[in-house]
């Protein structure tokens, strides 16, 4: 096979596999080869930045609590709603 067309099915395998390997969900063998492969491809590691600032940011986004007044709210409503289903 080319290195080119070599180089391209590694850039397909790695990407296939970034979603596990951002949730530490591959099995270590897999793993080492899509950090391998990020460390000598541009294109993959961007693609892997930009999975990890998403993966934070919506952890982040999980961790926050609603104001205290929107969480009366609607326990509030859902209440009401079960009171008229019951």
């Amino acid at each position: 096979m080319s290195e080119t067309l070599e180089a391209k099915k590694d850039c397909t395998e790695a990407r296939a596999a970034l979603e596990e390997f951002l949730h530490n969900e591959l099995c270590a063998e897999d793993a080492a080869d899509v950090r391998a492969h990020l460390a000598t491809c541009e294109e993959c590691s961007a693609e892997h930045h930009v999975g990890e600032m998403l993966t934070a940011a919506l952890q982040g986004a999980c961790r926050d609590r609603a104001p205290e007044e929107l969480r009366a709210k609607l326990l509030e409503s859902l209440r009401a709603a079960r009171d008229q289903h019951a």
